[in-house]
């Protein structure tokens, strides 16, 4: 998922906006008006012009000014209506070219709209801390915050101060004069450097990739071959085959390819983005971009910046996190250990040592001898559109959703399908797929809202996208895609039924707009849907046959749940050690290649295995603060998520239980961010999570108890 740190809106903008008089009298942008049609309005992509953002977003913000202006000098004495209410319906013509704006910057990212990104970003926080910094608006916040209590406002009216109130303290509302310049220097410096990693990473992707010929595609099964093709035939390499710098390309070419020497040389293209030395280089931003963090944390009145982070989560503090993260990392280390000597018995037949370019391809012999299963045998039965199929049927008996592909609805880009989503024969909301990598789309994938559901000053439907990066197949052919591929798009349809399932009045407690450490909590827990019978006897059809997955190759894959629970544990947890190590350095400098490499070392990590995001293309934490000191996220969400699953294999009807469905549903999923998330899911399961759960679905032995 995708998250923005650009909250609500410094003297800095004044001399930034010095051109508004250009525009001042211009309020027919696109990017501005109120979106029209069918399903509650939709944005219209044929009208936007990259030119007009700039624009458009300066007029935006002087209009929101005017209407923040008018709520911080109302002479009327602060209430929940005239301050908290009036801020939340304040800026719409700004969110709204907000909207596209960030559409285009993660899946439209050309040339054109990186100059307009970069030099917006600066803008747009120098805005989001003049709001923040108003001091008459703080005061009436202040005042209403106060007086929440003994108001009579509903539960969900006093959540909504709070969270206010809230944001607008720990982002400095309170701070002397001075310090409040300090930060908005610090918060403009920021959203500049994580530009400039973000187009970094971005280029390091689409300007290098591996060409090769046809005599260098031993091992790699035909689907693989064909994408390659398909891939060369864009860049015009016709007879060759090009795979790219992105990890739907790299990671089945490290698995297949029995070419150890370009397995070494993609391995080693992957994992050096941002580290280079080029212009690319990303070094230097994140030893500015972790100092500037660390001296924002000071102002804010916290010992560093993880402190800061963890404050508002459910984890409170960065001990707890670490205590967590060290509980697990101890036996999926052991796991690892174990998982090399088992393939190290294999590569010693071809005079190998393991090595990290290796390990996913001896994995792979491992689990065909270990299990008598592998990916190749696995991938004819997952078809993208079958998949997709599978989530909305699950998403069906869960939430009671129907989706219907609709035509004639405005998207970015050709690729794009919309469909409407309804329950009981009610418009419930839009969810948008964009399913295929080009140039200008950020890698990797991810949910992201263009419209949050509400029911505020009246009833505004959802509009969601799921979007991935798969290499389209050749023409005809349907696109086949790995078991982690798969789980990866429950996981982040997940996201996407957080937002569409929302059943609260205001926007800025709908959806996913939780706590950090709680927003994975609705897409892991989706993931465990896929591999159950209902949806992989419907829907893991074989791609030539038409036939489901057979029972026993069903039996292989449950069987196989644990294999290389250590790779991806160790994985995962060397980069969120690393992400929070880094943020409570404080002052101390951090020069990114030493520190990793030592913090590394220090906590053992085996040889074998890198992180699964190098410090120079962290774009987690680095393009924003969105998991800044929060890749934990994950982790902790699965610790709720693995006790949450439990419940769901202890009911009467396993997954698709109804009354525990309706409970989630309830309790968690159509919530938001109304109730405490520690609150929500107390009320789901009838009690707090412990690591227990993780520790049994990872296959590792339970913690000693203290």
């Amino acid at each position: 998922m995708q998250r923005r740190t650009f909250l609500l809106g410094s003297a800095a903008a004044a001399a930034i906006l010095a051109m508004r008089p250009l525009h001042a009298a211009r309020d027919d942008f696109a990017l501005l008006g109120p979106w029209e049609g069918p399903y509650g309005g939709v944005p219209d992509f044929s009208k936007v012009r990259v030119a007009d953002f700039k624009p458009a977003l300066i007029r935006g913000i002087e209009l929101k000014r005017t209407e923040i202006a008018k709520i911080a000098g109302n002479e009327l004495a602060p209430s929940f209506e005239n301050t908290i209410a009036a801020l939340e319906d304040s800026g719409r013509p700004f969110t709204r070219a907000m909207t596209i704006f960030d559409i285009y910057t993660s899946t439209m990212d050309d040339k054109e709209m990186k100059a307009v990104e970069a030099e917006m970003s600066p803008i747009l926080a120098a805005f989001n801390d003049e709001v923040i910094q108003n001091p008459a608006l703080f005061a009436r916040v202040k005042a209403v915050y106060d007086a929440r209590m003994v108001s009579g406002l509903t539960a969900e009216q006093q959540r909504l101060v709070w969270v206010v109130y809230r944001s607008f303290a720990r982002q400095g509302a309170a701070l002397a004069a001075a310090d409040k310049q300090r930060l908005a220097a610090i918060n403009k410096d920021l959203a500049t450097l994580s530009t400039s990693f973000s187009q970094n990473e971005l280029a390091d992707e689409e300007e290098r990739w591996l060409t090769l010929e046809a005599a260098d595609l031993g091992g790699l099964p035909e689907w693989l071959r064909d994408a390659a093709s398909t891939a060369a035939k864009e860049k015009k390499f016709d007879g060759k085959y090009v795979f790219a710098n992105t990890r739907s390309a790299i990671e089945p070419f490290l698995t297949y390819s029995t070419r150890r020497d370009l397995r070494e040389k993609a391995f080693r293209m992957w994992t050096s983005r941002g580290d280079n030395g080029d212009k690319n280089d990303n070094n230097a931003i994140i030893t500015k971009i972790l100092a500037l963090r660390a001296e924002k944390a000071k102002l804010l009145g916290y010992p560093t910046f993880a402190h800061w982070i963890t404050d508002y989560q459910m984890a409170k503090t960065p001990g707890t996190v670490m205590d967590l993260l060290m509980k697990v990392w101890a036996p999926a280390v052991a796991r690892v250990h174990e998982e090399v000597a088992d393939m190290q018995q294999i590569a010693d037949a071809d005079k190998i040592t393991i090595a990290p370019w290796d390990y996913r391809f001896y994995a792979e012999k491992v689990r065909k001898a270990k299990y008598d299963l592998d990916e190749s045998e696995i991938k004819p039965y997952l078809q993208l559109e079958k998949i997709r199929e599978g989530m909305f049927w699950a998403a069906g008996q869960l939430y009671g959703l129907e989706f219907a592909q609709i035509e004639g609805v405005s998207v970015c880009h050709k690729d794009v399908r919309v469909f409407e989503v309804r329950r009981g024969g009610k418009h419930v909301g839009l969810w948008y797929f964009d399913p295929y990598a080009r140039a200008g789309k950020s890698s990797g994938a991810w949910m992201s809202e263009y419209r949050t559901q509400e029911r505020f000053r009246t009833e505004i439907p959802p509009i969601v996208s799921n979007n991935t990066n798969f290499v389209p197949s050749a023409p005809g052919k349907p696109i086949l895609i790995s078991w982690d591929d798969a789980v990866t798009m429950f996981h982040e349809f997940g996201h996407a039924l957080h937002g569409l399932n929302s059943n609260v009045t205001y926007p800025s407690l709908a959806g996913p707009s939780v706590v950090a450490d709680f927003v994975e909590f609705p897409s892991q827990l989706n993931e465990h849907w896929l591999p159950t019978h209902e949806v992989l006897s419907r829907f893991a059809l074989h791609v030539e046959t038409g036939k489901p997955m057979p029972a026993e190759l069903v039996a292989k894959i449950k069987k196989a749940h644990t294999f290389n629970k250590g790779f991806d544990t160790v994985e995962y947890l060397a980069s969120a050690i690393v992400d929070m190590k880094a943020h409570l350095e404080g002052a101390t400098p951090v020069e990114a290649r030493a520190f990793e490499k030592q913090t590394l070392e220090e906590i053992g990590m085996p040889k074998e295995i890198v992180m699964r995001h190098r410090m120079p293309h962290f774009g987690h934490i680095f393009s924003g603060e969105g998991y800044a000191a929060g890749y934990y996220d994950y982790i902790w969400a699965d610790t709720l998520v693995a006790d949450a699953a439990e419940a769901f294999e202890e009911a009467p009807g396993g997954y698709y239980d109804k009354p525990l469905a309706k409970k989630l549903y309830d309790c968690i999923i159509s919530r938001g961010n109304t109730v405490d998330a520690a609150e929500a899911y107390r009320a789901f399961r009838g009690r707090d999570a412990t690591v227990d759960a993780l520790m049994r679905d990872r296959g590792f032995p339970a913690p000693a108890k203290t």
